[in-house]
């Protein structure tokens, strides 16, 4: 009866992965749609930017029909997408280079501004919840949701120009432009030392941004649990409220919080944009600004469907991530 019920549970298991990953593909489909008709129908020649201003419009007009330029929209979306499943994603009109050759250079700088700012918001916020959760309309619990809210109000570029006046002009403690001192050819750990130097400060302002909406979600998915029977049994049982909280709420309140932290990494990728801008980091972010003052139409695709993949799957993750923390989930389907 035992392994019945385990390969019954096993069952359900891999349909629900099965459509789960369908949905993903289906979206994914949708999404490259999306994204190559809002490109194509932009108005003006792109190709422009790559010829010079004498060249001759009988001769230009030969390559853009040998390239398929005026090509029936869906012929050109079916030319792309199977360029894209093979990682072709064109040339750069600004750098006359593979895109996905411009994009994995630059993609490493980003995922280290983007985990680490993970890593410091996840940390402190998650610990501010559990506080705040465990007094209630306590002073610090009063102070903590204060500043959440200021947290989100301030946008984020307003916080990263107030962190470099402050700790870059002010106290000249940090620096503030770039990714590596210039002038300077470090090697082994001194190269990490400056390097994690210009981290602090984008990492600082990208996590901090993010703080407040995860502590707003930690304690208020905790707060909900306190009032819960369980919890009730559990400290009639013997256990102190903290006790009941740590051990019992968190384990209830984890789907809120997987859900804000699966959807953070995308997020903090796609909002790299201005911090990476700010302090001119050399990261994806700042790659897309590029291309975008220089209407190079290649990049922009590369890289708006880079973070489409990356949401579908932080989206799948979360799912699959529900499945395994609450298997009722999965049963449901």
């Amino acid at each position: 009866m035992q392994i019945y019920s385990i390969s019954l549970n096993e069952g359900k298991m891999k349909k629900y992965i099965c459509k789960r990953l369908g949905i993903a593909v289906l979206m994914l489909l949708g999404v490259t749609m999306i994204i190559f008709a809002i490109i194509r129908l932009q108005p003006g020649n792109p190709f422009l930017m790559m010829v010079q201003f004498d060249t001759d419009p009988a001769f230009m007009e030969q390559k853009l029909q040998e390239i398929g330029y005026y090509d029936p929209l869906p012929i050109q979306y079916g030319k792309w997408l199977l360029r894209a499943l093979h990682f072709d994603l064109g040339y750069s009109i600004q750098y006359n280079a593979p895109v996905a050759n411009l994009i994995a250079d630059r993609f490493g700088n980003t995922l280290l501004l983007a985990l680490t700012s993970f890593a410091i918001s996840t940390v402190i916020a998650i610990g501010i919840g559990v506080l705040s959760a465990l007094y209630p309309n306590s002073i610090m619990d009063r102070i903590m949701t204060l500043l959440a809210f200021i947290g989100v109000s301030i946008p984020v570029f307003f916080f990263g120009l107030l962190m470099i006046k402050v700790l870059g002009y002010d106290l000249k403690l940090l620096p503030f432009s770039g990714i590596e001192t210039i002038g300077k050819h470090y090697e082994g750990m001194a190269r990490a030392k400056d390097i994690a130097k210009h981290l602090v400060l984008p990492a600082l302002t990208s996590a901090l941004t993010q703080t407040a909406s995860l502590v707003r979600y930690t304690r208020a998915s905790l707060l909900e649990t306190v009032s819960e029977d369980y919890i009730k049994t559990a400290m009639a049982k013997g256990l102190t409220r903290k006790q009941a909280i740590i051990r019992h709420g968190m384990k209830n309140a984890k789907l809120a919080i997987i859900t804000v932290l699966c959807n953070r990494i995308p997020d903090l990728l796609s909002g790299a944009l201005i911090v990476e801008t700010i302090f001119v980091w050399p990261g994806i972010g700042m790659l897309n600004y590029q291309a975008i003052l220089k209407q190079d139409y290649p990049m922009i695709m590369g890289i708006t469907l880079m973070i489409a993949v990356i949401v579908i799957i932080c989206n799948l993750a979360a799912d699959l991530l529900y499945s395994a923390a609450d298997p009722r989930i999965r049963c449901e389907e």
